[in-house]
């Protein structure tokens, strides 16, 4: 219960460990925080950096305004992180035909090469992750996580 009921007077608390959002944030946030250690040993990538790295891995081809959205990050993360793999020669900008305020971001061939090298760890990561729930529950969080999605209009 994330809530206990006016008794006695006393105003109404919120028990946060059990609060559902607070819960799923914690919950993706150790996760994050686990995995951020493969790239990050393996690369020295931060967190906004590995998701671009991503995003334009799967994607190929992105403006940085898609990379925010794509990967719930705020610009000025977009954009740092944009900035160090620039600087590492991992990606490059290509301006808009029609509007020079946007750029098209896309791996060059090393952040290319980075991303296929993390491709196999970032799965073997998920793997094993869900190796420590019974058959069961992953079919609960997978059909949970789909239906919250779903009911916030996220995709």
């Amino acid at each position: 219960m994330t809530a206990k009921r006016e008794t006695s007077g006393e105003p109404e608390i919120l028990e946060l460990e059990s609060f559902l959002p607070y819960r799923l944030y914690r919950l993706a946030d150790a996760v994050s925080r686990e995995f951020s250690r493969i790239y990050k040993d393996r690369h020295g990538l931060t967190r906004p950096e590995w998701r671009t790295l991503a995003g334009l891995g799967q994607h190929g081809t992105m403006t940085a305004t898609a990379l925010g959205e794509q990967s719930a990050m705020h610009k000025t993360k977009v954009s740092r992180a944009v900035a160090e793999l620039e600087r590492r020669r991992w990606l490059t900008r290509m301006p808009d035909e029609n509007d020079r305020r946007i750029e098209h971001l896309m791996l060059t061939g090393a952040g290319l090469a980075a991303y296929r090298e993390m491709v196999p760890l970032a799965k073997a990561f998920e793997q094993e992750l869900l190796a420590k729930l019974s058959a069961g529950e992953r079919t609960a969080i997978t059909n949970g996580l789909g239906a919250l999605q779903e009911a916030l209009g996220k995709d």
